[in-house]
C-alpha cells in the first residue's frame, strides 16, 4: 500500500529558488554559489589545515577511473526535450519503497563524517528532517544510532549496514535501529573490505586508530561487552581530526589512544572484517527485519534477480562512488542492464522492488537521466558532503534545494509536468551518444 510521507513537512516550492536569489540580489546563501566543482573547492580550502581529511572524503580507488566513468556516463546520455506541452505545474514526487516522498533524492550514507565537521553526520540528518529527504546512516559514522535518530526527529530516516562478522552484533544492530525508528535497512556488498584508497595507503591514513567512525560500535552493548567494555553514548569525537598528534599520543603509550584504538580497530574488525557472505546469508537479516531490505552495490542484472528470489525489497545500483573497484561499470551503464532484465521490471511495476542510483549524480539533468533509464530515485553523496564542510546543516540544505530547484526547472523545459511521467521511458527522454 502506498503511504505518503509525514503531513507535518511543509510543501516546498522548488521554482522559488531562483527568484527568491534575484530579488535578494545575493548569490545563494550560505554557499555563495550552486556550482559541484566550486562547492567541492571552498570545502577544500575549508580543511586546508588538515589535507588529508579532504582527500578522504574525495579519493577513490586505483586510479580513480570507476569516479571519471561515473560522470563521463552522464555526459554520453542526452536529454531529448519536447514542446508545447503545459508544464506550468509540476510534480517532483517520487515512489521509494511505498513511500510517496516530496523528491526523488536520498541524503547517502557517508561514514566518519567527523572528520570534516564538529557535527557530523547530525547536520544532513536535521537537514533531511526540514525538507522531507530520507537521510541515510553509515555503520561507521561518528555519531550514534540514537543520536541522529533524535537529531532526524519526525524525519524519514534509514540505517546502511556494514554487515558485522558476528551475528549477534548485526542483531542489535537491527533491533537498536527499529527500535529509533530507522524505516529501511539498507546493506552494502562492496565493502566487506576497504578498496585500494591510493591516497589513504600513501598517508597511511586510518581513523578508526583513533576511535573515529565507531560510534555505532561504542554504543552498542554486544560489541563491547567482546572487548569486556560498558557502551557509551552521546560520545563527540573531538573536530578538527588531528591525526599525527593522536599517533604520536599512541606511540608514547597514552591510556586514552590506546582504549580509542582498541575500540575503533575492534569495530574495523567486524564491519570490514573481509569476511564475504553469500546469499543464503540473507536469510538471517530477512527474519530479523521487519522493514524493507534494500542492497547497495548491485551492478549485474543477474544480482537483481537474485535479490528478487531472496525476497528483498529494494536494490541500491551502486559502484560506492567508485571508491572500492578501479575499473568497474559505471552505475549508470549498470542501471540500463538491470532494467532490461523482465523479472526487474515486472516487479518494479507491481510495486516489490524499488531500484535506485548512487554514483555520478550532481545536477537536475542527472536525476532526469537516472530516471528515465528506470531508477525511482537516487542517492546524493559527496555533494551534500561539502555543503555540510562549508555551511553544516545550512550548507546541506541549500545543496537539497538547488538540486530540486535544477531538477524543476529542467522537468518544464524538457516538456514534463511529473516525474512519473519521465521513469522508464529510455528512449523517449534520453539518447546515448
Amino acid at each position: 500500500m502506498l503511504q505518503d510521507t509525514d503531513s507535518a513537512i511543509p510543501k516546498i516550492q522548488w521554482k522559488d529558488f531562483v527568484p527568491s536569489l534575484y530579488k535578494t540580489r545575493k548569490p545563494p546563501q550560505p554557499l555563495g554559489t550552486v556550482l559541484i566543482s566550486d562547492l567541492e573547492r571552498k570545502a577544500k580550502e575549508k580543511l586546508k589545515d588538515h589535507p588529508d581529511c579532504f582527500e578522504y572524503a574525495r579519493g577513490n580507488a586505483g586510479s580513480e577511473s570507476t569516479f571519471d566513468a561515473n560522470i563521463k556516463a552522464f555526459q554520453r546520455y542526452r536529454i531529448i526535450p519536447r514542446m508545447m506541452v503545459d508544464t506550468t505545474h509540476r510534480n517532483l514526487e517520487a515512489t521509494i519503497l511505498g513511500v510517496r516522498y516530496p523528491t526523488p533524492l536520498v541524503i547517502g550514507p557517508i561514514g566518519t563524517q567527523a572528520l570534516f565537521t564538529e557535527e557530523g553526520e547530525l547536520a544532513p540528518a536535521r537537514a533531511g528532517r526540514v525538507l522531507g529527504v530520507p537521510f541515510v546512516l553509515s555503520s561507521v559514522a561518528s555519531r550514534s544510532i540514537e543520536d541522529v535518530a533524535e537529531a532526524n526527529g519526525n524525519g524519514h530516516r534509514f540505517f546502511q549496514l556494514y554487515w558485522p562478522k558476528s551475528d549477534d552484533i548485526t542483531l542489535s544492530l537491527l533491533k537498536r535501529a527499529k527500535d529509533n525508528g530507522y524505516s529501511a535497512l539498507v546493506v552494502t556488498l562492496d565493502n566487506f573490505s576497504i578498496g585500494w584508497r591510493t591516497h589513504d595507503i600513501n598517508a597511511t591514513f586510518a581513523p578508526p586508530l583513533h576511535g573515529y567512525g565507531n560510534e555505532v560500535g561504542r554504543s552498542d552493548p554486544v560489541f563491547m561487552a567482546k572487548l569486556g567494555l560498558k557502551p557509551v553514548t552521546n560520545h563527540r569525537p573531538s573536530f578538527p581530526y588531528e591525526y599525527k598528534k593522536l599517533d604520536a599520543l599512541l606511540q608514547q603509550g597514552d591510556a586514552h589512544q590506546a582504549h580509542e584504538a582498541k575500540v575503533g580497530m575492534g569495530w574495523v574488525a567486524e564491519v570490514c572484517s573481509g569476511h564475504y557472505r553469500s546469499w543464503d546469508a540473507l536469510r538471517l537479516l530477512r527474519d530479523n527485519w521487519t522493514g524493507p531490505i534494500v542492497l547497495k552495490g548491485i551492478l549485474k542484472a543477474s544480482d537483481a534477480e537474485k535479490a528478487l528470489e531472496y525476497g528483498i525489497d529494494g536494490i541500491v545500483v551502486s559502484n560506492h562512488g567508485g571508491r572500492q573497484v578501479d575499473g568497474a561499470i559505471p552505475s549508470l551503464y549498470a542501471l540500463v542492464d538491470i532494467m532490461q532484465s523482465p523479472k526487474v521490471v515486472a516487479a518494479q511495476k507491481a510495486g516489490t522492488l524499488s531500484v535506485l542510483l548512487d554514483s555520478g549524480v550532481r545536477t537536475g539533468s542527472d536525476i532526469i537521466k537516472a530516471l528515465a533509464l528506470g531508477a525511482q530515485g537516487v542517492f546524493l553523496g559527496r555533494a551534500y558532503l561539502w555543503g555540510s564542510i562549508i555551511a553544516g546543516q545550512e550548507g546541506v540544505e541549500q545543496v537539497l534545494r538547488q538540486t530540486m530547484a535544477d531538477l524543476d526547472v529542467t522537468l518544464g523545459l524538457i516538456g514534463y509536468q511529473s516525474l512519473d511521467d519521465v521513469r522508464a521511458m529510455g528512449g523517449e527522454v534520453v539518447k546515448k551518444i
